[in-house]
Order: structure tokens, then C-alpha cells, then sequence
């Protein structure tokens, strides 16, 4: 019977691998979509939407029987309400995907102006952000976990430089406004990015040793 519980457990692992390449292709597509303005692309993050939320629902289900039927406990059960928690963190770097490719169709409105901020930078870093938690993940590794948590200090200083930046342009050129605004509000979808990934990485703690570091400053295990 164990034996068969930590098959089901190697199963939800594997979902739960396959809604983070969806999640993280569906990022990566959206800057690119950012970077060329191409609306073809926007419209393959939108239509990946449906799909990730279906897994989520799926993964969702998965753990939810197995808490039911197995009634784990110590690390199992830990796992499972980690894998719980990463899923519906992982659908909303989704659901930011989507946000931006919103914005880029907006951009698509108006002319393609040189913006003082480093969009494709900022996404560099939660994108590694969010696969280096998942990595913590997949190895298990608490360590690994702890450094994404320092990162996050990085990708918050940039979108507070993007809106200081940004800002001021529309004070010196408000006919700049639309693309400002919206170059603005991506930098915030990617901060948030940041965010889920610090999540991930403190579930991954949470699992491996039992200790809720979801608050900055009670990092003891």
C-alpha cells in the first residue's frame, strides 16, 4: 500500500512539473511578445490559459484524494499541502502571462517608443527566479530555496526604478502616457512573478523542514 502512495506521490510531482513548463513557457512567450510587439504571440499565451487552469484543477483533485484516502502525515503531508500551495502559485505566473500579453496588445495601439526601462532584464530575473524554486523542488534542496528569497529584494528594486523612471517620462512627455502606463503595469505583472517564485521557494522549505518562513525576518527552522 505505501508503496503505491509513493507512486501517487512521484505522479503529483510529475503534474506538478508539467503546469510549471506551462507556466514558465507561458512567461517566456509574453516578453517575447513584449520584445517584437507581436500580437501572434499574445494570442498563444492567451490560448495556453485555458489548459493551465485545467491542470491546476486536475493537480488540485489529485491531492486532495490522496489526503482523503492516505491520510499522510510528518513530510507527506507537508508535501502534499506544498504541492497544493505551489499549484495555485504557479497558475497565477499564468494568469501575469496573460496580464502582460493584455498590455503588449495595448502597446500595439500606439507607436513603438524607446521606453527607460529594462522589461526583458526584469523578466530574466523572475523567470530564474521561479525555475531555481522549482529546481529547490524537484532536488529537494531547502538550501537552494533560501537563495531565491534573496533575489527578490533585486526584482522588487527594479520595478520601483521602472516607476521612478517611467514616472518622470510621463511628466517630460505625457503624450507618452499609454505606452508608459502600460510598460509600467507589465513591470508590475513581472514583479509579482517574483513574488510566486518567493513562494514556491518557501513552500519548498516548509516541505523539506517543517518551518513556515512566509514571513520576512522568521527564517529559523
Amino acid at each position: 500500500m505505501r508503496i503505491r502512495f509513493h507512486q501517487s506521490l512521484d505522479e503529483l510531482k510529475e503534474k506538478l512539473l508539467v503546469m510549471a513548463g506551462m507556466a514558465e513557457q507561458a512567461i517566456q512567450r509574453s516578453i517575447e511578445a513584449y520584445r517584437t510587439r507581436d500580437l501572434e504571440i499574445c494570442e498563444l499565451v492567451f490560448k495556453s490559459e485555458p489548459a493551465i487552469n485545467r491542470l491546476e484543477r486536475e493537480i488540485d483533485q489529485a491531492a486532495l484524494d490522496l489526503l482523503a484516502m492516505e491520510q499522510p502525515m510528518a513530510i507527506d503531508l507537508r508535501f502534499i499541502i506544498s504541492v497544493i500551495r505551489i499549484n495555485a502559485d504557479l497558475e497565477r505566473v499564468g494568469d501575469q502571462a496573460v496580464n502582460i500579453a493584455v498590455r503588449v496588445r495595448e502597446m500595439g495601439a500606439y507607436s513603438n517608443v524607446d521606453l527607460p526601462v529594462d522589461i526583458p532584464r526584469a523578466a530574466s530575473l523572475a523567470s530564474a527566479m521561479v525555475r531555481k524554486a522549482l529546481q529547490a523542488f524537484i532536488e529537494g534542496d531547502a538550501e537552494l530555496a533560501r537563495s531565491v528569497l534573496a533575489m527578490d529584494d533585486e526584482v522588487d528594486a527594479m520595478n520601483d526604478a521602472a516607476f521612478t523612471a517611467l514616472s518622470n517620462l510621463i511628466k517630460r512627455q505625457p503624450e507618452l502616457t499609454p505606452q508608459a502606463l502600460n510598460a509600467l503595469i507589465i513591470s508590475r505583472n513581472l514583479e509579482r512573478v517574483g513574488d510566486h517564485a518567493t513562494n514556491v521557494a518557501e513552500d519548498v522549505i516548509f516541505w523539506v523542514h517543517g518551518a513556515d518562513v512566509r514571513h520576512k525576518g522568521s527564517f529559523a527552522s
